[in-house]
């Protein structure tokens, strides 16, 4: 199936998005209200789901394709705790050579499909010197990076039937779900490990380096990733309620004297070791929806 073009140029239309919605509806009975995007080695959410319907990105009309290790490049329709749900095992990148509406495509098609709710997940590294490998870090803010120097995902022709041209970002990340996660993390015993902080995204796929750690710690980020703020900035013009959270996998390199490297794999690593308490949290939390 053809997916939307890779030039930076491209915008998909209104047509392009429910052409893909309509043919899921075709394909799958359930209707989900909320929408989980998983990200690297934290796929296993999906595993929870009961009642399922698998659908590889390859089948579906528009959509694009992951290449990420980590990231299995299908959606699961299901329940999780008796809840309606779809999750995105795998999302895309910039790095992956695809533009930034390409990127946040699914979103709009989750919009169009009746979801109302939008949990995106994320590997991060973590600059706030107090987080400890294996933190989960409930997002409260974000600073684009990519925004700054133009990738938006909302440059270009503005479609009302999704959202409004100049869109709110103060509220980006919906207070009463954080305090619903912070409730349920306390139910579950994962409230130790439980922080909330400021998520910054950089293009990648480089790890950065020592003076930009430096430069984002100054700039009063917490943790700095490769994804989610599109999906976000996509979500919230479109309505949707968004809960973010980060799984700090590894600390940022921010000493020169320092010998230690950030890898993809001890990311995946990090999360193999701490899915379970994601995966406890997410499926809690979402009854309380």
């Amino acid at each position: 199936m053809e997916a939307p073009s890779s030039s930076s140029s491209s915008q998909c239309s209104y047509e392009d998005y429910k052409e893909t919605a309509d043919w899921l509806k075709a394909h799958t009975e359930q209707r989900p209200k909320v929408a989980i995007i998983c990200g690297s080695g934290l796929g296993g959410l999906a595993d929870l789901l009961s009642d399922k319907t698998v659908v590889p990105y390859k089948d579906i009309p528009r959509f694009p394709i992951s290449t990420v290790p980590g990231h299995a490049g299908q959606l699961v329709f299901g329940k999780l705790q008796g809840r309606e749900c779809v999750c995105m095992q795998g999302r895309f990148h910039f790095y992956e050579g695809y533009n930034i509406h390409t990127v946040t495509y699914p979103v709009r098609v989750f919009f169009l499909l009746g979801v109302k709710t939008l949990i995106v997940t994320n590997a991060a590294g973590g600059l706030n010197g107090s987080y400890d490998v294996g933190d989960i870090m409930l997002i409260k803010d974000h600073i684009n990076m990519p925004g700054f120097a133009g990738q938006n995902p909302l440059c270009g022709h503005n479609d009302e039937r999704f959202g409004v041209r100049f869109p709110c970002m103060s509220d980006a990340y919906d207070l009463e779900l954080r305090a619903l996660a912070k409730q349920t993390a306390k139910e579950q015993g994962c409230n130790s490990f439980l922080q909330e902080g400021v998520y910054c995204m950089l293009a990648g796929p480089t790890y950065e380096t020592i003076a930009e750690c430096r430069l984002l710690q100054t700039l009063g980020a917490d943790a700095v990733g490769m994804s989610t703020v599109p999906e976000v900035v996509a979500a919230r013009h479109c309505g949707l309620r968004v809960l973010g959270l980060s799984l700090i996998t590894n600390k940022v390199v921010a000493d020169y004297d320092s010998n230690e490297k950030a890898n993809h794999e001890e990311v995946l690593r990090t999360t193999q070791r701490r899915t379970q308490d994601i995966q406890r949290l997410v499926s809690h939390l979402i009854t309380k929806i």
